[in-house]
């Protein structure tokens, strides 16, 4: 009898997709399951708030200007958000103050802090970039003088030292860890174990459509959340409570990557559609409303999106 994934009750290495072998595959898949539901039972008021469509969007820009592969783009995100998320809650929880702010209110403070961090996050920004792309095995670099030399075609003139500095900051509030799931590590994984526990659905086709529905929902996460959340919740109008509740399912990486893959193979018309959803459902053990309802919540964003789907490198 062939080997068969199961959901388990909860190593990840930078393969290329269809090179993981069984073994490798099965790693994968449990510590990502052990990874989300980490990231999930600590999860921080600042959680998702930069996750912002014009931030992810300025990301995927910078990451195409540099002709850096897509999955770096992800991780960038992740990482610059782990390291504002650390970096806000380490501002606000010490009692030292930036230069200026001696005597100031505590409004006062946090508007000073969100000032200076408003004058350097482009650079914040880019060395998010910078270190994703020491991560990839399958991208170019991004060294200290190309990231110099994009900068300042931003018009902004900053000394390589300055970069250099921003990135040790950067890693070392991150105690260097940087291996961090992206949602493009998700899909992926969970495709290839979606082929080799059924070898009928077309993988390869659909995980080049995955790429393209999982950047356009994640340019359009806000909006496509709380359609979700105001059809789980049946309200129009949901409580401060409910949105907080809620941070749980935005920010669940098995939820998305699921839903992105259950959407593509809809838009591919993948025969026995249904079957494909049983069968990640069987995967993750995420049930089978919840990755349907994520399905058609996401379809209707795209169905009414006057624009047309942003193209994944």
């Amino acid at each position: 009898m062939a080997k068969r994934f199961l959901f388990l009750p909860s190593q990840s290495k930078n393969l290329k997709f269809g090179e993981a072998s069984f073994e490798i595959l099965s790693d994968f898949l449990i510590n990502l399951n052990i990874r989300n539901k980490d990231k999930l039972s600590n999860l921080s008021r600042y959680s998702g708030d930069f996750k912002d469509k014009r931030l992810i969007e300025c990301i995927f820009l910078v990451t195409e200007e540099l002709r850096l592969d897509s999955m770096v783009g992800y991780h960038a995100v992740e990482l610059l958000e782990r390291f504002m998320i650390k970096h806000l809650d380490d501002l606000f929880s010490t009692p030292h103050t930036p230069a200026g702010a001696a005597g100031a209110h505590k409004g006062n403070y946090a508007d000073l802090v969100y000032e200076k961090l408003s004058e350097k996050f482009h650079l914040i920004l880019l060395s998010c970039v910078q270190i994703a792309s020491k991560l990839s095995l399958h991208s170019a670099v991004v060294d200290n003088n190309t990231a110099a030399q994009f900068l300042h075609s931003m018009g902004h003139s900053i000394s390589k030292q300055t970069i250099m500095d921003m990135e040790l900051m950067i890693l070392k509030a991150l105690d260097f860890r940087l291996n961090t799931p992206n949602p493009l590590t998700y899909v992926e994984i969970l495709l290839e174990v979606l082929g080799h526990n059924d070898s009928s659905i077309p993988v390869g086709h659909l995980h080049h459509l995955s790429r393209h529905v999982l950047q356009f929902t994640y340019l359009q996460r806000t909006a496509i959340y709380d359609s979700l959340l105001k059809a789980t919740t049946q309200c129009l109008s949901p409580s401060d409570e409910q949105r907080k509740t809620f941070v749980s399912v935005t920010e669940d990486c098995m939820l998305l990557g699921v839903g992105v893959i259950a959407v593509g193979a809809y838009i591919l018309n993948v025969t026995n559609w249904e079957q494909v959803v049983e069968e990640l459902s069987h995967i993750t053990g995420i049930s089978v409303k919840s990755i349907s309802d994520f399905t058609h919540v996401t379809l209707m964003h795209i169905t009414k999106n006057n624009s047309p789907m942003v193209t994944a490198t």
